[in-house]
């Protein structure tokens, strides 16, 4: 795999987006592993998840109709 700004060699991959990195253009990102709980709402979060800079992953969940299981059985 190729760096997606140099097109050197990659040494990991965007964690949200799968771009090759190589070692001149990684950043880090907290990346949230999984989510525990209803009051308080907790969360298992990798700081230093790698990531590109150039995707740009959502603040907020996004709703996604067309995967609703009520929608599917209705088929």
């Amino acid at each position: 795999m190729d760096c997606w700004h140099c097109r050197r060699t990659a040494v990991g991959a965007c964690r949200f987006c799968g771009r090759g990195l190589c070692e001149d253009h990684v950043k880090t990102m907290p990346f949230v592993i999984s989510l525990y709980g209803n009051e308080p709402v907790r969360a298992l979060v990798v700081e230093d998840a790698l990531f590109c800079g150039t995707c740009r992953p959502r603040p907020d969940p996004v709703d996604l109709p067309e995967l609703d299981q009520t929608a599917a059985h209705e088929v």
